[in-house]
């Protein structure tokens, strides 16, 4: 079975994964080349499968395509991050410090 692609709904802003009829996101504001992730939300049916991390991966390899710079308000992405130091590279300087990557 392939995976549910994620979608770049930008008139939302946010990211989308739509899954069993529910639909788990990333909200963000955009203000190039600033990237604010300011919340991550998975529906409690669909906790535990993964999708949070999954969509974590696509923002972060998004925003490392389009030159963009993080900067994780959301407190899922910003502990995401402290367990994926290696993408430190994409993380706004500033955060950087405050997450201690």
């Amino acid at each position: 079975m392939t995976e549910p692609e994620i979608r770049d709904n930008a008139a939302s802003r946010r990211y989308e994964l739509a899954v069993d009829g529910e639909m788990a996101v990333v909200t963000y504001n955009l203000n190039a080349p600033n990237l604010m992730i300011t919340e991550t939300l998975v529906p409690q049916q669909l906790e535990g499968r993964g999708l949070a991390s999954r969509l974590a991966k696509h923002v972060i390899a998004d925003a490392k395509l389009r030159g963009l710079v993080i900067l994780p308000v959301c407190p899922y992405f910003s502990a995401y991050l402290q367990k994926h130091p290696e993408h430190a590279d994409v993380v706004h300087p500033t955060y950087r410090g405050i997450l201690g990557i």
